[in-house]
């Protein structure tokens, strides 16, 4: 499945929902799924600057597809970076990096954050660009 066909799932799943506490609840469920990242890679260098909760990411580039897993101490934000990684998981680096993260926009997610949520979400995205630009053979 393209990183365009993960996005459009997404924004159909959140299409389910009316209003924002239902999507809310949603977002905390994902965050439950997510793949942890194991305790020797929460460190310092691995947490997400501009995050108001503390986010751990950990990528990985094996076989020329990226593999991500993170862990946060907030249930909203583990949430969040869930999603993230559903939608570029298994990519090749190249397509993460040139990704737009189009469902943030579609499903009005950055709009429904205050603001310390929404720089954290923009802080999420352009690490797991990064990484992927350093995995870019």
């Amino acid at each position: 499945m393209s990183i365009k066909e993960k996005e459009q799932e997404i924004i159909d799943e959140f299409a389910i929902y009316e209003d924002w506490m239902d999507k809310y609840e949603y977002i905390i469920e994902l965050g439950k799924e997510l793949p942890l990242i194991e305790e020797q890679y929460k460190t310092e260098d691995r947490l997400i600057k501009g995050c108001q909760s503390q986010v751990w990411l950990n990528a990985e580039c094996i076989d020329n597809k990226m593999n991500f897993t993170a862990d946060s101490d907030a249930i909203i934000t583990k949430g969040i970076i869930a999603l993230l990684i559903r939608v570029v998981n298994d990519e090749s680096p190249e397509d993460v990096a040139r990704s737009e993260f189009k469902f943030i926009k579609e499903i009005g997610l950055q709009e429904h954050l205050s603001p310390t949520r929404s720089n954290g979400l923009v802080s999420m995205v352009k690490d797991m660009k990064l990484n992927a630009l350093k995995a870019v053979k």
